[in-house]
């Protein structure tokens, strides 16, 4: 219609007329200069229809205009425009305030916008399809604006009337005979109602539209993996109740039969065919197995890391599955094509504001230059969690050209600074605290420091550590402690203090070996009348020791562990001056591994065992034995209650013992990190075998990685208490590995 009108205007003069001068009315947000170089009308060239048709498109492509009309006087040009008004406020009523935040982010109209038509109806849409997406159906929003008073702004109000939710009653597999429902329902995404679908764990049955379709590959891919390789699942049907906004949902199924499979071999041009037929033995598939679809996508990353292992890192490997209809047999044909070998142009460290890349690349086992090797990566990505500094890690590729490639350490730094705390409560020790203030990544650098204080009714300990552990980011690690320890344990009263200095080597990539030289002195201030009958004596003696020990990690995280192996075995000789003559033996092992792939749930067991030996070589003192009990050993009994005692029921320590528990973690609230956890401990103690005493317990667990480090909160019941025994149902701890 505005162009109909400056058609109307300018059609009357016949004349050639000279712009003399251009005149804005009605701009408020633009400036006459800006508004007339939009138009790209100039003054002194001649006035005609089509450049004032075009100046008139201009300005409105600038969406800030809601009317305009153009006069013309004597060569004068005047342009009178409407602006549209500016949105002074927007306000959203009807949702619900956790939903507030959201649909704020998708409107795409802020206060100070002008008000455009299109974009509130966007906005309306934008709103709309978020319900759906939340399996929210016939959701009404509209828009109203309003006139503020002392403003020339208005009010752009979206008016919500959420719809309801969709519940699926039913799952129907209509010709299904070899799968029912509960084969396939870990799998889909859309979910019959089950009872109290509302309880964490359970199914709610609400309906997400946008994942039908692919919830038939899904049902689909359940089916290949038991070898139906023939089967056809039709389109979802959905049949909507739309009273009660309940609906049953139906998938037609062709089953076919399961095949077998009859042979397997791999054309990889690196290797000779000796080697290719024995890496098929290694594979998952293997002849006369029903031919599971997973099993084959695995095989797939093993052979292109085979390959990539040699530098082929855009190797490609495509499954030949021929099937033989008749016979329900199949054979697999493994092609590899490994392109070129590729080298690594530039390792480029990304999103790390705190720890200097130093510190990150002295982890990786690539570096610029390097021939590609996807093991190499996969062990650099592990290296780098398990220094704690990181909430994940990433390594990216990014092809440069056939034959290199850049790669992206894209981390997300960890709170390393944390304070941690630990409490219980003990029928003799009254209520137990521990707190340590610590950072293990100090600016940036990698270096690791604590202080720690321990505190109960009877106790109170210090600590102050520092470790560097790798020296001029060499592969040497030097660190030492300080501490000073007053124990009033039940029949005896001890004041230690000394320090501790460690010098390691890392070696074999997993490895550690390290030397630790202690000087301690010990005062044993108290002993029960009973002890000292026992045979063991007061006063004041000086250790001075020398501790070998070597270490394995290949762990894929630092804090929360999904595979791999901790092991360490160190033997303590006390005897290098000093009073006290003895030799101590510990080892430990941890060993954890992620279920998901088995069982399609992140599920992760934990076993964690751990062996002490003490001989005494002339003098053992009291507090050198070996005591059980507490979140480190056996949980559900006090710490160090766990231990041999003397006909007067005196706690005396041992001098050989074992533990070890079985865990199994599952996650509860996957946004903020939960997970609860199942224990098993068990313990054995003796003076002179193993199995004097035996103690078990059981239990749950939270676990919980805050934003101060991980929490851990135990609740333990022992199995076979004694009489006697000192037990504690409730523990937790702070900032230590699960």
């Amino acid at each position: 219609m505005k162009k109909i009108i400056s058609i109307c205007i300018l059609a009357t003069f016949s004349n050639a007329i000279i712009i003399k001068e251009i005149k804005f009315s009605g701009l408020n947000h633009l400036s006459n200069t800006t508004a007339i170089n939009l138009t790209g009308l100039k003054i002194g060239e001649e006035l005609n229809l089509s450049k004032i048709n075009n100046a008139i498109l201009n300005l409105y492509r600038q969406n800030y205009f809601d009317d305009i009309a153009v006069e013309e006087h004597n060569g004068v040009l005047d342009i009178i425009v409407t602006e549209k008004p500016s949105i002074a406020k927007v306000t959203i009523t009807g949702i619900a305030s956790n939903d507030r935040k959201q649909v704020e982010n998708i409107l795409g109209i802020k206060r100070g916008n002008l008000f455009d038509e299109s974009s509130a109806k966007d906005a309306c849409k934008k709103i709309k399809d978020y319900y759906e997406a939340k399996s929210y159906f016939d959701t009404i929003v509209e828009y109203k604006t309003k006139s503020l008073d002392n403003t020339d702004g208005l009010e752009l109000e979206f008016i919500v009337n959420r719809g309801e939710n969709i519940i699926i009653n039913n799952v129907y597999l209509s010709g299904a005979k070899k799968l029912s429902y509960s084969d396939i329902e870990p799998a889909v995404v859309n979910k019959e109602k089950e009872f109290m679908g509302w309880l964490w764990g359970r199914n709610d049955g609400k309906l997400k539209i946008f994942e039908l379709n692919n919830d038939s590959a899904r049902i689909s891919d359940e089916y290949m993996k038991k070898g139906y390789l023939d089967i056809k699942i039709s389109s979802p049907y959905l049949k909507t109740y739309t009273d009660t906004y309940q609906a049953n949902l139906t998938y037609f199924i062709k089953e076919g039969k399961p095949y077998k499979i009859k042979n397997i071999t791999i054309e990889n041009p690196l290797f000779e065919e000796k080697q290719n037929l024995k890496t098929v033995k290694d594979l998952r598939s293997s002849v006369g197995k029903i031919i599971n679809i997973e099993d084959v996508r695995k095989d797939v990353k093993t052979l292109e890391t085979q390959s990539a292992d040699l530098g082929y890192a855009f190797v490609e490997v495509y499954p030949d599955i021929q099937k033989n209809d008749e016979t329900h047999e199949v054979t697999i044909n493994f092609k590899v094509i490994p392109h070129k070998k590729v080298y690594i142009r530039n390792v480029i460290i990304a999103n790390n504001s705190r720890t200097v890349d130093r510190v990150i690349r002295r982890e990786l086992y690539v570096t610029e230059g390097n021939l590609y090797n996807r093991t190499d990566l996969t062990e650099s990505k592990n290296a780098l969690k398990r220094t704690s500094y990181f909430d994940d890690v990433d390594i990216k590729e990014k092809k440069v050209d056939d034959t290199h490639i850049d790669l992206i350490v894209d981390v997300k730094e960890a709170s390393t600074g944390a304070i941690s705390g630990g409490i219980g409560y003990g029928s003799s020790d009254g209520l137990l605290l521990n707190a340590s203030l610590s950072d293990t990544n100090i600016f940036g650098s990698g270096i690791k420091s604590s202080v720690s204080l321990d505190k109960s009714d009877d106790t109170l300990s210090g600590r102050i550590s520092l470790i560097n552990p790798r020296i001029l980011d060499s592969h040497y690690s030097l660190g030492g402690t300080l501490y000073s320890n007053d124990y009033e344990w039940d029949n005896y009263s001890e004041k230690n203090y000394g320090f501790d200095i460690t010098l390691g080597r890392q070696f074999a990539r997993y490895f550690n070996a390290s030397l630790t030289y202690n000087l301690e002195q010990s005062d044993i201030y108290y002993l029960s009348p009973t002890l000292i009958r026992t045979g063991y004596d007061l006063g004041k003696s000086i250790k001075s020791s020398i501790t070998p020990m070597i270490s394995f990690n290949n762990t894929d995280d630092y804090y929360l562990p999904r595979s791999g192996i901790i092991a360490s075995t160190g033997l303590e000789y006390a005897g290098l001056g000093g009073d006290q003559k003895f030799l101590s033996s510990s080892s430990k092992f941890n060993f954890y591994q992620g279920l998901q792939d088995y069982i399609g749930f992140d599920l992760i067991y934990r076993y964690k065992a751990s062996f002490y030996k003490v001989w005494n070589e002339g003098y053992l003192p009291i507090n050198q034995r070996i005591y059980l009990g507490g979140i480190r050993s056996i949980r559900g009994f006090e710490s160090r209650t766990v231990t041999p005692k003397n006909e007067w029921g005196d706690e005396v320590g041992g001098t050989i013992a074992f533990a070890n528990s079985a865990e199994l973690s599952f996650p509860l609230i996957n946004r903020i990190k939960l997970r609860g956890s199942i224990f098993f401990d068990y313990g054995m103690i003796g003076r002179k075998n193993l199995d004097e005493i035996k103690r078990m317990s059981t239990g749950v667990g939270l676990e919980w990685i805050t934003p101060i480090g991980p929490l851990q909160l135990i609740f333990a019941k022992p199995l076979n208490k004694k009489k006697g025994d000192d037990t504690n149902t409730f523990e937790f701890n702070l900032g230590t590995r699960f």
